[in-house]
């Protein structure tokens, strides 16, 4: 789904990191062509200062989303969700990033968690990243306490498994 948004955009390198930021941090555009987190709007300048391009890319971004009615379905109904990772150290919490081989294998988040709860390990958060919407999907994991080396060992030599990453 990824490609296939991105290829409607081929020619405007500019449009392409409007998109981008927008499915990242799961902005969403209204029937007026505003970016908009919920209800609460984002002015077209702020989002263009954010990836260095003009304005006018982004109300050419959006219009071109309300235009073709695909666009339009996903960028009306993408929304975010909040992420303890950023929030995590604050609050005395662990946050544990896998990298993966192949994000469209089955099972990854189910013998992570799975793995994690045998050993006791009380999960807070877990967000995984669409393999459909970045090139580098990510799974993370957030924790009441951090993980012990000899689990952290168990996660390394699970097959799927590219790179540990503690926070």
């Amino acid at each position: 789904m990824f490609d296939e948004i991105m290829a409607k955009f081929e020619g405007s390198p500019s449009q392409q990191a409007v998109i981008r930021l927008l499915l990242e941090r799961g902005f969403s555009v209204n029937d007026e062509g505003r970016v908009v987190s919920g209800t609460i709007e984002i002015p077209n300048t702020q989002v263009a200062r954010e990836i260095g391009v003009d304005r006018r890319v982004v109300d050419s971004t959006t219009s071109a989303i309300l235009a073709d009615e695909e666009l339009r379905l996903v960028f009306q109904n993408i929304s975010q969700i909040p992420s303890l990772m950023d929030l995590a150290p604050v609050i005395d919490l662990s946050t544990l990033t896998i990298a993966v081989r192949d994000a469209g294998q089955k099972g990854i988040v189910a013998s992570v968690t799975g793995l994690l709860a045998e050993n006791g390990i009380s999960i807070r958060q877990t967000v995984s990243e669409d393999p459909e919407f970045t090139d580098e999907p990510r799974l993370y994991i957030v924790t009441d306490e951090p993980i012990p080396g000899d689990v952290l060992n168990e996660l390394r030599e699970l097959p799927f498994v590219r790179k540990l990453e503690l926070q």
